[in-house]
């Protein structure tokens, strides 16, 4: 894709899934990949890869939820190269109904789901704005565009990055920063594989196929490409827009 080669991409959670696909992706483009990730050996497996393949990657440790923890390693990341791409990736839940959970729970997917986000997004957006450019992708979620049995506050917090995204397009449209959300919609990830368990979940992934129009469900590899073009320069004039990935299951306008 055209103006991808030698930008330095940031990559929350990187180390697996759908995060670890995208950053194999932008080191096939020529990228250099920071891969900014909690578990530390998942993230440095990550970076051997692309590096196994000819790229250029490094991996990190960071608590996204960590203000200063996010501003030290992004620091760190700048002193290789100025930041081009920033994609907020990383994110988690636990399946609960609304009524049977407690606010530690609540506490947590907003540290990581919108928090997260915010801290990085606070980080890197200086420099993008002193230099007069770049690009960010937000991973947000199906569930923040129509909601989510099982999934309140995840899906809060997923509506709200997508509001986030679509005001902060608007603010930095006039320093060439473009802002853009991906929705995934049922993905074959760690975090899916921890809330479909047993017989309940069997059946949860079994309707799920059943229900998108193209009868399965994503793996990881379906979401790298859409990443990558939103933020080429193939996409220059697409700035605060919401694409689901879903196989046809949400065709939300």
């Amino acid at each position: 894709m055209r103006g991808l080669k030698d930008r330095h991409v940031v990559v929350t959670g990187g180390g697996s899934g759908i995060g670890r696909a995208i950053c194999r992706r932008f080191g096939e483009e020529g990228c250099l990949v920071s891969i900014f990730d909690l578990a530390q050996d998942t993230a440095s497996q990550t970076a051997a890869q692309i590096e196994a393949a000819g790229g250029r990657a490094k991996a990190y440790r960071v608590d996204i939820t960590d203000r200063q923890a996010v501003a030290a390693a992004v620091e760190e990341a700048i002193s290789m190269a100025p930041i081009d791409v920033l994609v907020n990736n990383a994110g988690w839940d636990q399946a609960v109904a609304f009524v049977d959970t407690q606010k530690d729970l609540w506490d947590k997917v907003i540290a990581i789901n919108l928090y997260g986000p915010l801290n990085l997004h606070h980080a890197v957006l200086p420099g993008m704005v002193e230099r007069g450019g770049g690009s960010i992708v937000n991973i947000s979620s199906d569930a923040g565009r129509v909601g989510s049995s099982g999934e309140a506050v995840y899906a809060a917090c997923k509506g709200g990055l997508i509001a986030f995204s679509k005001t902060i397009a608007r603010e930095h449209a006039r320093s060439n920063i473009r802002v853009n959300v991906v929705c995934p919609g049922p993905t074959e990830t760690p975090l899916l594989a921890s809330i479909a368990t047993g017989d309940a979940g069997l059946r949860l992934t079994e309707g799920l196929k059943k229900a998108i129009p193209l009868r399965r469900l994503a793996s990881p590899e379906d979401y790298p490409g859409i990443v990558c073009l939103l933020a080429s320069d193939d996409a220059s004039y697409i700035t605060g827009q919401v694409i689901s990935v879903s196989g046809g299951l949400t065709m939300a306008g």
